[in-house]
C-alpha cells in the first residue's frame, strides 16, 4: 500500500499535470456511467481488516478493471467490463498464514443503446461470467459461474444516479468446494463538478444464497480527472464502512484508492 500511494503522490506532485476544463467534466461524467463508450483501465485498491475469529486478519486488493466498448451497429454498443483481483491477505483463515496472487476473474458484457431513452435513461444488459483463475486455494472458489447482469442510470445537471446488478450461479468446477449462488446489487450516486471532480457514494451489497449471508460495504469517494504529461487519468480515494458482513469477514472501516487510465477516442 505504501509503495502504491508514494507512486501516486509522485505522479501528482513531481510530474506536471493540468485540469482539462470542459473535457475533464465530460470525461468525469462518462466515468460515472458504467456503459459509456470510453476505453479506461481502472486500478482500484482496497484495504479491509477485521477478518478471522480474532479480527486480526487483513486484505490488500487491487482490482484491475479494463473497460472496452465495441460498436455493433448504428444503435448499439457492446461494453466489456473485466474485474481481475490481485490480492495479498494475511490471517484470513486461522493457521493459513498469507496468500498472494490472482483471484477469480469476473467478466461482464453489456449490450447498450448508444442513445438514452426518450425519458433520458441509459441502460445495458447481458451475461456475466465467473472464471476460476485463482492462483491460491484461498483466493478462489474453484467454480465456473454464469448469470445475467444489467445497469440502469440517469444523468442530469452534473448528477448521475442508478444501479448495477448481477447474479452468478456456479455450474461446474471442484465438486468439493461450495456451490456459488451470489447476487450483487450496487446503487450509486455521483455528483460531477465543472472542473472534473466527482463525489461518489455507492453500496456494494452481495447476498450469498447458499450461506444466507449479506455483505454490505458503503463507499464514499472523491475523484478528479487530470492530465499527467500526455496521459489522462482519474485519481481519487475515500473510505468504506461495512454495515453488515458474515462472521469472520471484514468489518468496520476500510480504505479505497482509484487510479484510472483514460483513452478517449
Amino acid at each position: 500500500m505504501r509503495l502504491k500511494l508514494s507512486t501516486l503522490l509522485t505522479l501528482l506532485f513531481v510530474f506536471p499535470f493540468s485540469a482539462q476544463g470542459q473535457d475533464s467534466a465530460e470525461l468525469a461524467q462518462q466515468l460515472s456511467n458504467p456503459v459509456a463508450s470510453l476505453i479506461s483501465v481502472p486500478l482500484q485498491t482496497n484495504f479491509d481488516d477485521g477478518f478471522g475469529s480474532n479480527d486480526e486478519g487483513y486484505r490488500y486488493n487491487v482490482n484491475v478493471q479494463p473497460v472496452i466498448p465495441f460498436s455493433l451497429n448504428d444503435e448499439y454498443n457492446l461494453i466489456s467490463r473485466t474485474i481481475m483481483p490481485l490480492t495479498y491477505q494475511h490471517n484470513i483463515v486461522a493457521g493459513a498464514g498469507s496468500q498472494t496472487g490472482l483471484g477469480d476473474v469476473v467478466q461482464s458484457l453489456f449490450f447498450s443503446p448508444k442513445a438514452p431513452t426518450a425519458s433520458g435513461w441509459i441502460w445495458g444488459a447481458g451475461p456475466v461470467f465467473l472464471l476460476p483463475t485463482g492462483t491460491e486455494k484461498l483466493l478462489s472458489g474453484e467454480k465456473w459461474g454464469v448469470g445475467p447482469t444489467a445497469v440502469m442510470l440517469k444523468q442530469n445537471q452534473g448528477w448521475t444516479y442508478g444501479a448495477l446488478a448481477n447474479h452468478i450461479e456456479s455450474f461446474a468446477g471442484d465438486s468439493n468446494r461450495a456451490d456459488i449462488s451470489l447476487t450483487f446489487v450496487q446503487p450509486f450516486l455521483v455528483y460531477n463538478t465543472p472542473d472534473g471532480t466527482s463525489y461518489a457514494l455507492n453500496f456494494e451489497s452481495s447476498y450469498d444464497w447458499e450461506a444466507s449471508e449479506l455483505s454490505l460495504p458503503v463507499n464514499l469517494m472523491v475523484n478528479k480527472v487530470l492530465k499527467v504529461r500526455n496521459q489522462l487519468v482519474q485519481v481519487g480515494g475515500g473510505v468504506r464502512y461495512w454495515v453488515d458482513s458474515p462472521e469472520g469477514a471484514a468489518d468496520g472501516w476500510g480504505l479505497r484508492f482509484n487510479l484510472v487510465f483514460l483513452f478517449p477516442k
